[in-house]
């Protein structure tokens, strides 16, 4: 039976608003230049920290950027969200399996498991894992690392499902498979470079590579 870890932000729910607006909240603070919307979908999905660095220069006004960051995001940019159509469909199949199923985040836990309660989907999960607000397990390798070792789980009866670059490799660090999703903010092109062993454009075909797993 395989186990399934799905990333969230990119994968689960589509976070570009709060996301985007929080980080152009802290650049305006900061009196940065503040970038479109659609200029900051890149930064949705690897850990936040390092995009802001390179968004403001240094690691100071990436520090005062992140905590700024936070002042908003914690209490508005967190629901500033929605739930992929056809995602908890896809969810509700595989729980029916016996799978077991884990989200696995470079989102600090505290708001991923605010998010996951919010659209209602935390039924389907074991456990939500993320890192911590000090920046602990920020790397998608050392997150899986932990998160197989807390769940118990061999890595190579395990499956990461992810929409950008670093949920490939850190699954493949990891020895899991790794299946790419094109509906985030990932391109193929990012994720079949990274290694994924699989690239989904849409829910059925995921839900296709997780099923023929768990049988």
């Amino acid at each position: 039976m395989a186990t399934i870890y799905f990333d969230l932000d990119g994968t689960l729910t589509d976070p570009k608003p709060g996301i985007t607006r929080s980080i152009q909240y802290a650049l305006e603070r900061l009196g940065q230049h503040v970038p479109s919307e659609d200029e900051l979908t890149w930064c949705i999905g690897p850990p936040l920290l390092a995009s802001l660095k390179k968004l403001t220069g240094t690691d100071e006004l990436a520090n005062r950027a992140l905590l700024l960051y936070r002042e908003r995001f914690s209490d508005v940019g967190l629901f500033e969200n929605e739930a992929y159509g056809g995602i908890e469909e896809t969810l509700s199949t595989l729980s029916a399996t016996g799978a077991r199923m884990f989200v696995a985040t470079s989102k600090p836990a505290v708001y991923a498991r605010r998010i996951v309660d919010h659209f209602g989907l935390r039924r389907y999960f074991e456990q939500v894992f993320g890192s911590e607000l000090d920046g602990t397990r920020v790397d998608k390798g050392d997150l899986l690392s932990y998160a197989l070792d807390t769940a118990k789980v061999d890595p190579q009866t395990a499956v990461m499902i992810g929409d950008r670059s670093h949920d490939v490799v850190g699954a493949r660090r990891n020895g899991m498979t790794a299946i790419g999703v094109l509906y985030g903010y990932g391109s193929e092109a990012e994720l079949r470079d990274a290694g994924a062993h699989h690239i989904c454009a849409a829910h059925p075909e995921v839900l296709a590579h997780c099923m023929t797993r768990a049988a």
